[in-house]
């Protein structure tokens, strides 16, 4: 038989533990930044371009090759590493180079940052290198934008449209 001390025992201890639930469901407040700052995140991954340029086979080369490796062209598969850089009013904030994913270097180069700035009016300034010139970026973008407080304002990649995405 139970006895009523065991069944007013279990009903302190489960009231105790929803109690202890709902607290911490809904206490200490989680903030993810300032209030008063809004949120600049940069998420975007490219594939660089190809290292080297294909190259013609000749019919010597090709006779070598087994019958279902004779294909007139050669083209490696590496790519080159993307460098990205972003100003902030001037001021850089960001820069980095991601080398390809993947194990023969052919993949995407990924690029994360997040951080809170002023909100207010701010110049923002995107650069990316993914060519084979070492001093010449292939893509600049220039955005002017008024941010408000707890904004989260996203600088992406559009591959279709070879150009940045400020939203």
């Amino acid at each position: 038989m139970i006895k009523p001390r065991y069944i007013a025992g279990q009903a302190v201890a489960y009231t105790a533990f929803a109690l202890m639930i709902a607290y911490f469901a809904s206490n200490p407040v989680y903030r993810n930044h300032d209030p008063a700052k809004a949120l600049l995140k940069l998420s975007l991954t490219h594939a660089g371009q190809k290292v080297g340029e294909c190259k013609e086979r000749s019919a010597e080369e090709l006779a070598k090759l087994p019958p279902n490796m004779r294909a007139k062209t050669s083209c490696g598969r590496e790519r080159n590493a993307v460098t990205l850089e972003m100003d902030i009013d001037g001021v850089k904030v960001f820069a980095q180079t991601a080398k390809p994913a993947g194990l023969s270097g052919d993949g995407r180069s990924r690029f994360y940052d997040s951080r809170e700035i002023s909100a207010g009016k701010h110049v923002i300034t995107a650069r990316m290198r993914d060519g084979n010139d070492p001093n010449v970026f292939d893509q600049v973008a220039e955005v002017t934008v008024e941010l408000a407080p707890r904004q989260v304002f996203v600088v992406d990649f559009d591959e279709e449209n070879g150009k940045f995405e400020f939203k």
